[in-house]
């Protein structure tokens, strides 16, 4: 099998682990509804934790340990993901009324562009080596798992339905074999833009866990549900430094 059919394969797969919102259907609605807020506590954590502790520190060892020039691109994620929101809240939303809040389009964006650079990382892992492609591919599907599940309780709770948030969610995903193949036939440019794609992605997911989603934690008064949302938050922190840890490429 050519290297070209093996990153498509790989990418394929990668983009898969987005449709585990399927897994979800099988919850009942109102059952779903009542564990969606701590379900969006670790869609909190695993944003922020993806940024800070995956995202970012990767930006800056491909620009050489270039971390102002990158933390500027970080800066612009978040500038730019809000000025989006607004476009948004402008043109979709009158009268103060959204059917669906304007966040579940910025996760999609920001999820995409994510996307696109495991594509290309992907790609770049099989140019190395089948052996190191395999091994890059696996480490990049574990570790995307928890934030997919994050991702798609996100977009539950800006109000789309469970299955517009999986084709959405899947449409998303799709983007890694739009890296996949830049990096395959155009390699030397695509490598070249990698650390600044996933700065914006770590400031636009900055900007959603802590503009969108932690100011709604807040609206809790009853203490034992705040406590069981700010260990969902954790679980969410924890378990993406464990996948980067176990698995990181």
């Amino acid at each position: 099998m050519s290297v070209l059919w093996w990153i498509l394969l790989f990418t394929f797969i990668s983009s898969a682990i987005s449709l585990v919102g399927v897994f979800l259907l099988s919850i009942r609605q109102n059952v779903l509804h009542k564990f969606l807020n701590n379900l969006v506590s670790f869609a909190a954590g695993a944003l922020m934790a993806a940024s800070f502790l995956e995202l970012i520190p990767e930006a800056i060892e491909l620009s050489g340990g270039e971390s102002h020039g990158i933390l500027a691109f970080v800066l612009a994620g978040v500038l730019v993901f809000f000025v989006i929101e607004q476009f948004l809240l402008w043109s979709h939303c009158h009268h103060g009324r959204c059917e669906v809040h304007t966040f579940s389009y910025l996760i999609l964006i920001g999820d995409g562009v994510h996307n696109f650079v495991d594509g290309v990382i992907i790609a770049a892992s099989f140019i190395v080596d089948i052996s190191v492609g395999i091994t890059t591919s696996l480490a990049i599907i574990f570790h995307e798992l928890p934030q997919e599940i994050g991702d798609f309780s996100v977009l539950l709770f800006s109000g789309l339905s469970r299955t517009r948030a999986i084709v959405y969610n899947f449409l998303s995903a799709l983007t890694a074999f739009a890296g996949a193949l830049l990096a395959y036939y155009f390699r030397d440019f695509v490598f070249a833009a990698n650390q600044y794609l996933l700065a914006l992605a770590a400031g636009g997911f900055i900007y959603i866990a802590s503009a969108d989603l932690l100011p709604e934690l807040h609206k809790e008064r009853m203490p034992i549900r705040s406590f069981m949302q700010f260990a969902s938050l954790m679980a969410g922190v924890v378990l993406i430094w464990l996948a980067g840890v176990v698995f990181h490429p």
